[in-house]
C-alpha cells in the first residue's frame, strides 16, 4: 500500500495540501487529476518521501517503481544502464549488476517497447523515448509499487495508447499498487479503478473512477462545460470518454 493520511504541506503562506487521505492498496490502481499548480506533483512528492509534510503521515513501501515528470538528458548514461539503476537496492553499495539484473533491465525495455534502444545513450533519446525507459527502469525495480508523474506527457498519441495499454495490463493481475497523475480524464477513464480529483474549491473527492470522472465533477474541476460519450473500441465494444465542450467548436 502507498498513501497519505491527513496530509498537510505548505509552501511559505500558501497551503497546497490540506489534510489530504488517500491510499493504493495492493490491486488498484488510482489517477490523480486537477488543474495547474493544484498539487498533484507534491502529493505524489509527499507519498515517496521527498517533500516534507507539515502535518499528516505517509505509507510506502522501501522500494518504490517511481517515474518522474520530467527525465533530465544531462548524464550520458546507456539506455540499458539507466534501466538496470532500478536494481540498485538488492545490489548494495559497491555491488555490479548481475547476470540476472541485466535480464531483467532488458525483460523491462521489451515491456514497455523500448526494447530497440537498449544500445542508444539515453540523452540521444526524445523526450518521450526517454520517459518510457524510466518506465522501464520503474519495472526493473520489482516493486509491487508503481508511482508515475504525468507519464503521458511527453508521448505521442500512438504511445500514450501503448502507456495506458500497458498500466492497463499491468493492473489486471491485481499483484500491485499504481498511483498516476494526468490531465486527461480519459487516462483514468482507460487505466484506473479510482480518482482522486484535486478540486481547486474545495476538498479533493475520492472514489471509484465510474463515480468520480463524471461531466460535474470534471466541470468543477476544469472550468470548462464537459460531454461523457461512448465510443466504439477497435474491438467493437463501447467504452466511455471525456470531451471538454471546446472539441469540435469549429464548424465544419
Amino acid at each position: 500500500m502507498i498513501g497519505l493520511t491527513n496530509a498537510t504541506v505548505r509552501f511559505g503562506a500558501r497551503t497546497v495540501l490540506d489534510g489530504l487521505s488517500f491510499a493504493a492498496p495492493k490491486g488498484r490502481s488510482i489517477a490523480i487529476l486537477g488543474p495547474n499548480g493544484r498539487g498533484k506533483t507534491t502529493a505524489l512528492r509527499a507519498m515517496l518521501g521527498f517533500q516534507p509534510l507539515h502535518g499528516g503521515t505517509r505509507t510506502a513501501p522501501a522500494i518504490v517503481g517511481y517515474v518522474p515528470q520530467y527525465a533530465s538528458s544531462n548524464q550520458s548514461y546507456g539506455v540499458l544502464d539507466v534501466v538496470v539503476m532500478g536494481r540498485a537496492a538488492g545490489l548494495g553499495l559497491f555491488g555490479q549488476p548481475r547476470p540476472t539484473d541485466m535480464a531483467k533491465a532488458r525483460a523491462a525495455l521489451d515491456r514497455v517497447g523500448a526494447a530497440r534502444f537498449a544500445g542508444e545513450r539515453f540523452d540521444r533519446l526524445s523526450g518521450g523515448e526517454r520517459q518510457l525507459v524510466l518506465l522501464a527502469r520503474a519495472l526493473a525495480t520489482g516493486s509491487d509499487v508503481l508511482v508515475l508523474d504525468e507519464p503521458g506527457s511527453a508521448l505521442d498519441l500512438h504511445n500514450q495508447q501503448r502507456l495506458l495499454a500497458l498500466l492497463d495490463e499491468l493492473r489486471r493481475p491485481r499483484d500491485r499498487a499504481i498511483i498516476f497523475t494526468t490531465h486527461d480524464p480519459n487516462h483514468a477513464l482507460a487505466a484506473a479503478d479510482d480518482a482522486l480529483l484535486m478540486m481547486p474549491d474545495g476538498p479533493a473527492l475520492f472514489g471509484p473512477v465510474s463515480e468520480t470522472v463524471v461531466p460535474d465533477h470534471l466541470e468543477r474541476l476544469y472550468g470548462v462545460p464537459m460531454r461523457l460519450v461512448q465510443l466504439l473500441g477497435a474491438d467493437g465494444s463501447a467504452h466511455r470518454a471525456v470531451l471538454p465542450a471546446f472539441a469540435g467548436m469549429r464548424a465544419a
